[in-house]
């Protein structure tokens, strides 16, 4: 009966003493995630300008309309996304916005949305605004 009592508290010595360990590697597992820059509409613009550049980041890295930027990640990475405007011309106006997805609440592809502002900042129509309206995809590829 000792013996087996013994042999009982080895096992269980055992396994408490590996928990620490998996729980780690669990924590240092990667997952890949692609993020996609996959519109930027101006949704509303009271007289701020005609001439136009946008751009979208991806952890400060600057990616195209249309193109996606694959990273991976661990679960406890938090990937930030920013959006820009600016309104063209000898006295541009600026707007951007920024948010941060935590890489743990990546489960399904979804699609986040930042809203940008420009405001005039000269002319008759100082103060008035533009909206603008970005999105970006997130997915989990593996």
């Amino acid at each position: 009966m000792k013996k087996a009592r013994s042999m009982f508290l080895l096992l269980l010595l055992l396994l408490l003493a590996a928990q620490p360990a998996a729980a780690a590697s669990k924590t240092s597992q990667t997952s890949k995630i692609r993020i996609t820059f996959a519109s930027a509409d101006l949704v509303a613009n009271n007289h701020v300008g005609n001439e136009w550049w946008t751009g979208g980041y991806v952890n400060g890295k600057e990616i195209a309309e249309g193109s996606s930027v694959t990273l991976t990640v661990k679960p406890t990475d938090v990937i930030k996304l920013k959006a820009e405007a600016q309104e063209q011309d000898k006295y541009p106006d600026n707007g951007q916005a920024n948010a941060s997805v935590k890489a743990s609440s990546i489960t399904k592809t979804t699609d986040k949305t930042l809203t940008v502002n420009v405001v005039e900042n000269r002319g008759r129509y100082s103060g008035n605004t533009a909206k603008w309206s970005f999105t970006f995809k997130i997915q989990k590829v593996s």
